[in-house]
């Protein structure tokens, strides 16, 4: 589903006050991606990040085309491996250009030229980037081909879907920190970000919680402030230029309402 409210070009600026402080994009303008090129465990949990974040969307891709779910998971696998160790983020560092863009070219050329040789060699050194195990199992679900969707589409949904998983997943992780009772009010008050068809109502979530009506809907707003906040940090990650994160916004919501 869409994310939260109608519009996210109202989001805060980069660089504009928030209630929840500054946000400065030197924090994160491709600093995921940038950090990914070296063995330091701030690079391996960068790499971490990036692979997470797009093992869903490529895997996607491959079944499209027909291959079998243990070999779509190899390809996928070492597609990663090969992508870090010929330090190919550093052109997509060096022609500016969109994360997910760059990725699906890359993994297309992959499939076409070096697939064969890139299975063997990795076979052989028994090398796994990412546990397929550490994987959720809704990370792992659904990834049949969609007779009506195209391998291009399948990889788009994919994305934004995972990139919403990454900004829930921060926001729980912030819920969770303050107290039992706040990571409650959470794993309520976030179906109402995607419009789960179990959300509770705010006088429902009040009498569970022993809130006032207005104070829920109070917290509910402020999720929703972080939740647009967090989002446009999570797409921050993935352009090279301030410019270009407003266009990656809408084109998130495009796909996701497509």
């Amino acid at each position: 589903m869409p994310p939260a409210d109608d519009q996210v070009t109202s989001l805060t600026t980069i660089g504009g006050n928030t209630k929840n402080g500054p946000v400065a994009f030197t924090t994160t303008q491709w600093s995921v991606v940038l950090a990914a090129q070296g063995p330091t465990p701030v690079a391996q949990a960068a790499l971490d990040k990036i692979c997470r974040t797009y093992w869903r969307p490529i895997y996607g891709f491959v079944r499209r085309q027909g291959v079998a779910p243990e070999e779509s998971k190899d390809l996928t696998q070492v597609f990663f491996a090969l992508l870090l160790e010929r330090r190919d983020l550093n052109a997509v560092r060096q022609e500016k250009g969109r994360l997910r863009s760059y990725l699906l070219t890359s993994h297309k050329h992959f499939l076409t030229n070096e697939r064969n040789r890139a299975m063997a060699i990795k076979r052989g050194q028994g090398q796994q980037l990412i546990p397929l195990e550490d994987l959720h199992e809704r990370e792992l679900a659904g990834f049949e081909p969609a007779e009506t969707l195209a391998a291009d589409q399948i990889y788009e949904r994919r994305w934004a879907l995972s990139v919403l998983d990454q900004v829930l997943r921060r926001l729980g992780d912030e819920y969770r920190a303050a107290g039992p009772a706040a990571a409650g009010l959470f794993d309520r008050l976030q179906k109402s970000l995607t419009d789960e068809p179990d959300c509770l109502s705010p006088a429902e979530t009040a009498d569970e919680f022993g809130m006032t009506e207005s104070a829920v809907r109070q917290a509910s707003y402020r999720l929703r402030q972080r939740y647009r906040q967090v989002l446009r940090e999570e797409v921050a990650h993935t352009v090279m230029l301030p410019g270009d994160i407003d266009d990656e916004l809408r084109h998130l919501i495009t796909v996701l309402r497509g």
